[in-house]
This record gives structure tokens, sequence and C-alpha cells, in this order.
């Protein structure tokens, strides 16, 4: 006979032999207790729908949701007695109600199951999330339209592939990040709208046989309606799939800015000057003051889509309906919920307290040759030559100009007709920088006035 308990792959810590792994496993109270005030919530609903459709009595339904009432309390207080050996947050609260309140607490769980159960506090909670979300993108895109409004006029260059392209102006960048914000703030609306079904009732897969009231408990719980499939309504967790990828592309774009500010805040670039609260310094070299924040910020990104692809890998083979995976569900969801928020919140402080060094923008959106499209673009207006033609002239100019050592505006009226007899003086109209930016005037261009058009829009969908 084996001694289980000796077992030394098990250790010290499940001395307890088979009982204490399987309670360790097995419980999930460690992290779902998070959803007591759902499950607190849905409970008390469900005890007033009993009451109402006359399954249990009114004098049980009263003592229920006093006792559930106490519960929350008790949770709230720090003076809940939490037991791993209950399993549950769902075990937990039955439990104590009973305590709390005696027999009436046995019929609570009349007409559900605990599959039904979870799925309900659960979508409510990833449903409260996208609300969350939803408010922490919206601090977020104010922030982002301040500094557009602010420096609607400033020149900085555009960049592709990290090398200087076309002078741009600064409140159009901003701008750029209030897009992509304004669209992942589209997708938790979406997925909001989509989870807002309640599955409340389903019970353990089938429904049931008690005369219930589905559409009370979800009207009850701000659900829309209740879910339609009974099976469906236990077994799938897209929408906490759906919010973890929303949350998976906000927090990509959250990285790409973070990307941004360490490039921008290093001694080679000096665009901008991150505030103290979020740098820090470094243990030996007194000049260095670290974009801790948006590096740390950059990182959570693996955490959310680690969290995407591990709750689609959990998922993706399991049989109708319930099966004991989907409670490797939460934490992952908890984990990716929290660090999105966390990211949301550094990044709008970083964004309203960060200082742009309009001089050294400046410089930059001058030099690489940035104006080379405004004298092809010049070349096309003004002479009529066809744009691969101009193309042409224009690198032969820019290759005068980089073994001149000079930029374009530097070039004389003579060099520029040694190269095209055409070219006349109006050219250095185009040339500079400032010229450039209000020059490309064309909708969701970078034109101040496009800026200034575009920062008043999104001030007015946000009021």
């Amino acid at each position: 006979m084996t001694d289980n308990s000796a077992n030394s792959m098990w250790g010290g810590r499940f001395a307890g032999g088979v009982d204490a792994i399987m309670e360790a496993i097995n419980a999930s109270i460690g992290f779902d207790r998070r959803l007591y005030a759902q499950d607190v919530a849905g409970s008390r609903a469900h005890a007033a729908m009993l009451a109402t459709t006359g399954i249990i009595t009114e004098g049980d339904a009263r003592a229920i949701d006093q006792g559930l009432a106490q519960v929350k309390d008790e949770i709230e207080a720090g003076n809940f007695p939490f037991r791993t050996a209950l399993e549950d947050i769902h075990m937990n609260i039955e439990a104590r109600l009973k305590e709390i309140i005696g027999e009436p607490a046995g019929r609570l769980h009349t007409a559900r199951s605990r599959n039904d159960q979870v799925a309900v506090d659960f979508r409510l909670w990833v449903r409260a999330q996208c609300d969350a979300a939803i408010t922490g993108i919206e601090a977020l895109m104010r922030a982002f339209l301040g500094q557009a409004e602010a420096g609607a006029d400033w020149v900085m260059p555009g960049f592709t592939h990290l090398q200087t392209a076309q002078p741009v102006t600064w409140g159009h960048h901003m701008l750029a990040y209030v897009e992509m914000l304004a669209r992942d703030r589209g997708r938790f609306i979406d997925a909001r709208a989509r989870m807002n079904e309640c599955p409340l009732g389903a019970a353990a897969l089938a429904g049931t046989s008690f005369p219930i009231d589905r559409h009370m408990t979800a009207a009850a719980l701000g659900f829309d309606r209740p879910t339609a499939n009974s099976l469906d309504s236990v077994s799938d967790r897209d929408f906490a799939l759906e919010f973890l990828g929303a949350a998976s592309i906000c927090a990509m774009h959250l990285s790409r800015f973070a990307e941004e500010l360490v490039i921008w805040s290093s001694a080679q670039f000096r665009f901008v000057r991150l505030s103290d609260a979020f740098t820090t310094g470094s243990s030996i070299m007194p000049q260095k003051k670290n974009p801790d924040a948006a590096e740390l910020l950059r990182a959570k990104l693996g955490r959310i889509l680690g969290a995407n692809v591990a709750l689609f890998t959990v998922m993706k083979g399991l049989a109708l309906t319930y099966s004991k995976d989907m409670q490797e569900d939460k934490e992952l969801t908890f984990d990716a919920a929290d660090n999105l928020m966390l990211g949301l919140a550094a990044m709008e402080g970083m964004v309203r307290d960060m200082t742009a060094n309009r001089e050294a923008l400046a410089l930059a959106a001058a030099s690489g040759f940035s104006t080379a499209t405004d004298l092809a673009d010049w070349l096309v207006r003004a002479l009529n030559l066809p744009f691969r033609d101009a193309h042409h002239i224009t690198g032969s100019l820019v290759k005068m100009a980089e073994d001149a050592g000079i930029d374009l505006p530097d070039l004389t009226l003579e060099q520029m007709q040694s190269v095209h007899e055409g070219i006349t003086d109006a050219v250095f109209e185009v040339l500079g920088v400032d010229n450039s930016v209000r020059s490309r005037i064309s909708y969701g261009g970078t034109a101040p006035d496009q800026v200034r058009t575009q920062v008043a829009r999104w001030q007015e969908v946000l009021q």
C-alpha cells in the first residue's frame, strides 16, 4: 500500500495528501471573492423573483434579502469568514446566509445552479469592467485633446520607418491617438451591448421546471433580455473573450505611445519632458531621468494579451456545456482588467503632465529633407509636370543638398534651375515646414485649422 501523504512530490504544503491537493486545485475562493457584489445582487434578484412567482414565500424572500445585505456589509467591512473548504464565493455566501437566517437560506438555490449563478456573476463583473474601461479611455482621450489643442500649430517631424518623412503638427500627432482610443471605446461599447443578456435561470444546463420569470431577473439586474438558450448560457465565455480582445487592442495602442514616450524623452530626441511623478532616477548616474512608467506600461500588453490567448486556449476544446476548466476564466480576466485600468490611468497622467519641447520639435521637423514631398507637389502644380517626373527632379535636388551638407530650403535658385530651368523663386514659399503643414488642408490632414476642427469635434462628442 502506498503512503500518499509521504509522497515527496507533494511536499510539506500538501502534507494532508490527496485531500489537500484536491482542495487546493478545486477552490476558487482565493480569487472569485471579487465577485461578491455581483453574487449578492444576483441572489437578491433571484429571491425576489421566486417570491413574485409564488415559488417561495414573501417572508422567506425578505429574510433572504436582509441576510444577503448583512453578508455584503460583512465582506465590505472585512469581517467575513472566507473558507477555502467551501470552494467558491457562491458557497461561502450561501453558508454564511444559513448561519444568519437559518432554514430560508436553503430555499434560495431553488430553480438555479452554480452554473448559471457563476455565469451571471461573471457577466455582471465583466460588464462593469467595460463601463470602467470606457470611462478611462474617455479621460485619456481628453488628455490627448488638451495636448492637441495647445500644440495645434507646433511643427514636428512625421515619421515612417522611424525616419523623417514630412512635417506634421504636434496636435495632429496627438489626435492620431484620440482616433485609436475612440475605436477602442467603440469596441468596449459593442462588447457591452452584446454581453447584456442574462443567463440566470438557465440552471445547470437545461433550464428548470419551476415557473420562473427570467425577464424579471434580467430587468432587475440591468440586462436587456434573458439569454435564449440554456446550453449556451452556461457554457460560453465569449463575452469575456471579447472584453479581453478589446483590452488587448487598447493596450497595444497604449504600448505604442509608451514606446514613443521612451524615444521622445531620450537625450537624443528631447521632444518631451515627463514629469517627476512618472519617472525615476538612476542609482549611480545622477543625470538620468528614466521613463519607467512608460516602460512598465509598454510591458503590460504582454499580460493582457497573454490572458486573451490563455482563455482562448481554455475554451477551444470544451464540449457543451459546463466544465471545471472554465474556473480558469476569472483570474485571467481579473488580471487583464486590473492592468488595463492601471495602464489607462498611468497614461492619462503622463499625457496630461508631459511638456513638449517646441524648439526641439521644430528643429527636427526641418531636418532630413522633410519638405521634399512639398517640392514635388509644387513642381506638379506650378510646372504641370507628371508626378513621376517631379519625383525624379526632387530626388536630384535632395542629392545636391545632401552632397553640399545643407537642407532643401538652403539651395539657391540657380542650383535648383540647374536641375530644371522652369523652377522659380516661388518654390521657396512651400519649402518651409510651417508652410508645409499649413498646406495640408485635406480633411483629416495636419493643417492647424484641420487640427482645431477635429479637436472641437471630439470635445463635443465627449461632453
